[in-house]
């Protein structure tokens, strides 16, 4: 069903954990799957310098949440909100249709820390 490179992330997934005094959380979860997801954020400058996660919830959704945080660290706030679920999957070599909704919880998560982060700064 997964691909290796997903199996890979799920497997042994980056910038995995909490975070000590972050600048922005945003937690997601989807009553419909299960899947949870928290995205901490260190902000300087505007510029993500320090990105880990927790993921309860499926391969998929580790796996995208992982790779996620690889995608947005050194990017500005700006240019981490123009990633797309789509562009995070495409990133792991593509996830079966019927776990694409995993995609969007790293991402959703992402915003509402973003979103966090413009309010309080």
């Amino acid at each position: 069903m997964y691909n290796e490179k997903v199996i890979e992330y799920a497997k042994n997934p980056r910038n995995q954990g909490g975070m000590d005094n972050p600048d922005a959380v945003g937690e997601i979860s989807n009553p419909d799957c299960g899947d949870a997801t928290t995205i901490f954020l260190k902000v300087e400058n505007n510029i993500i310098v320090d990105v880990k996660f927790d993921t309860f919830g499926c391969a998929a959704a580790v796996a995208t949440s992982s790779k996620l945080t690889e995608m947005v660290k050194g990017k500005s706030i700006d240019d981490a909100l123009e990633i797309t679920d789509e562009m995070v999957a495409d990133e792991l070599g593509g996830l079966p249709l019927k776990k694409m909704h995993c995609s969007n919880i790293g991402i959703d998560a992402l915003r509402e820390a973003i979103k966090e982060y413009k309010e309080n700064n």
